[in-house]
């Protein structure tokens, strides 16, 4: 010790092999160089000169970044068989991050099923495409999990993840109508101080439900009795019209003024009832799209009650011609309508439709549809050699974004793909190994950090990797301090590389993981493939025994010239005898001196 300082923090020492976790920014999670791919420069379609410049700095997995679906439609036909042919010459394998495009047919103005079918054909033709960067097998190609449309807000409490804010969709617009946040609401019944009571998100949107179905069952019972009203004050002058219309005795061009009094109401009660028909017509359909599977078979019995009662006969079969008339007898009964509404409106009180759900679970049924059929097309076309569908977790904030969700996307795509395939004549067995095959996740994990800045801990966050653990294909590297979408080299943010991959299989996940750091060439316009190689201690040589790459610093300590890494020349310059080499502001002859001198 001299002065007030330590000689090591002049001097911090050399690399050690006894020290394998060496160096400021390993993540303690090592990974073989071989491992590690590039992704290239998102704004260009010159896809040959990235991938040649990345090949350069000695990466051996590249991905092409294609995100924006402009710049996708303007790589010219024969490049991706280019890139493969570079590829090859050194044993590179090059994957594809597909066009960012929302998968669930979800935009500003709602769900439109034509938007969902032309995304999934986006969607079949990267995929084609896809398939010239690997034609002799099968590779991953990235998908957002969505893209367009906002999510949920969560929190953590004792029990968990809990929503803090749920995003509602109207099942049958497909439109985002509002939001339920846990809120203080103030009962007169309640025991409570001040009457107050918490309610949560889940309760907000069942009393959204419930609310909304009984509003139109009140709806409906009012048409209904305001023709039971006008059956009832007139059913005398109604009875001997409808006895009149029976036995012939009614002429439309001659009538009695009883008989047009008796018409008038009968048009009127008419009216309410066939307007609550159709009322009832609307929430039948709503009730049976939306409702549980106790909910249909309800529904089924009740409808074939309905018809009965309507005299609504079955037009596939023959009927006799006594069946036939009693059938227009109880079309014609004004009371046998009534009666007939009546029994499907107590029905509808004995169902509860989603009619409003959150936007996750409509996504998940919308986007789940779109991916099933982008793999069934994919596996039709190409077989054992069809590129993989790797699901991405989109940047938190929007819908699908955390473990749990993902998995429940992936497990409803596999399901819908398996129903097609054997829908087409493949085997149960052959549909689930293919699904199990060509359907996965990618995991980003600076997306999933991002969780940070709705209070998630690191455990927290490690917890959603396992959700999709069994399910990982491909895995994106980048780093940030969960508050905001940036992307660093990995070790150079706050996101818990090491718990999150070893969550990632038994012995943690062996395949390609790709480095995105976009932030990191904005701003300081070099590679960061070093720096991944040292964050993720990757060993220097080829048998994967040490030193590894974090340990690369102490090498040689920044000395680059002299006599060798023990004796550098600036040792002579700075402690040799005499002061001459000094800069001329601490007493040598060296002129412009450059930096600090020694204090």
């Amino acid at each position: 010790m001299a002065g007030d300082y330590t000689i090591n923090e002049i001097y911090q020492g050399g690399y050690s092999s006894l020290s394998p976790s060496y160096g400021d920014i390993f993540t303690g999670y090592r990974v073989g160089a071989g491992e590690i791919g590039m992704s290239t420069d998102a704004r260009t379609a010159n896809v040959m000169q990235e991938v040649s410049t990345k090949l350069n700095m000695g990466a051996k997995n590249i991905e092409l970044s294609q995100v924006d679906r402009g710049v996708f439609e303007s790589i010219p036909k024969g490049h991706l068989k280019e890139v493969n042919r570079q590829a090859k010459l050194i044993g590179a394998e090059v994957t594809l991050h597909a066009p960012v495009i929302e998968p669930s047919g979800m935009g500003q103005q709602g769900f439109d099923e034509i938007q969902r079918k032309s995304v999934e054909r986006q969607m079949t033709h990267a995929i084609e495409r896809a398939h010239e960067l690997n034609p002799d097998g099968s590779s991953p190609v990235t998908f957002h999990s969505s893209v367009e449309i906002p999510g949920s807000q969560w929190k953590m409490t004792e029990e968990g993840k809990k929503p803090a804010k749920l995003m509602i969709v109207e099942q049958e617009s497909g439109k985002i109508i509002t939001s339920a946040d846990e809120e203080m609401k103030h009962y007169p019944s309640s025991w409570k101080p001040e009457g107050k009571e918490t309610m949560t998100p889940e309760e907000s949107l069942g009393t959204l439900n419930n609310t909304s179905w009984t509003n139109s069952i009140s709806e409906l019972a009012h048409n209904k009795e305001s023709a039971d009203r006008i059956i009832s004050e007139n059913e005398m002058q109604i009875k001997h019209l409808m006895k009149d219309i029976y036995e012939k005795r009614y002429n439309p061009q001659d009538t009695t003024p009883a008989q047009q009094q008796a018409l008038s109401h009968m048009t009127n009660a008419r009216f309410f009832l066939e307007d609550a028909r159709l009322k009832l017509g609307g929430m039948f359909d709503k009730a049976y799209k939306y409702g549980t599977t106790h909910d249909k078979d309800i529904l089924t019995q009740a409808a074939k009650q309905f018809r009965n009662d309507l005299g609504i006969l079955d037009p596939n079969k023959s009927h006799s011609q006594e069946k036939i008339e009693k059938a227009k007898t109880k079309q014609l009964s004004l009371q046998n309508q009534s009666h007939a509404v009546q029994q499907m409106i107590e029905v509808m009180q004995h169902v509860n439709p989603e009619l409003y759900v959150p936007i996750e679970k409509f996504a998940v049924e919308k986007s789940s549809e779109t991916f099933a059929n982008v793999a069934f097309n994919s596996y039709k076309k190409f077989k054992d050699k069809a590129p993989i569908i790797s699901i991405e977790n989109p940047p938190v904030g929007t819908a699908l974004d955390t473990g749990e969700e993902l998995k429940n996307l992936v497990e409803a795509t596999k399901k819908k793909f398996v129903k097609k395939s054997i829908d087409k004549g493949y085997s149960r067995s052959e549909a689930k190994r293919q699904a199990d095959k060509l359907i996965g996740v990618t995991w980003d994990l600076g997306h999933i950090n991002m969780l940070r800045k709705q209070g998630f801990k690191s455990k927290d966050i490690v917890k959603e990797t396992e959700f999709v653990a069994p399910f990982v294909k491909h895995v994106h590297l980048s780093d940030n301090f969960g508050l905001e979408h940036t992307e660093l080299p990995m070790g150079m943010g706050n996101v818990p590389v090491k718990e999150m991959m070893e969550k990632i299989g038994k012995e943690g996940f062996k395949g390609k993981k790709v480095v995105e750091a976009m932030s990191w060439w904005q701003h300081f316009k070099t590679p960061p493939f070093t720096q991944t190689l040292e964050a993720m201690g990757s060993p220097i040589y080829s048998d994967g025994i040490g030193p590894y790459w974090n340990q690369a610093l102490g090498f040689q300590q920044g000395y680059s010239s002299g006599y060798g890494q023990m004796l550098p020349q600036i040792h002579y310059e700075t402690f040799g005898a005499g002061f001459a080499q000094l800069p001329a502001e601490l007493g040598g002859q060296r002129p412009g001196g450059r930096g600090r001198g020694m204090e």
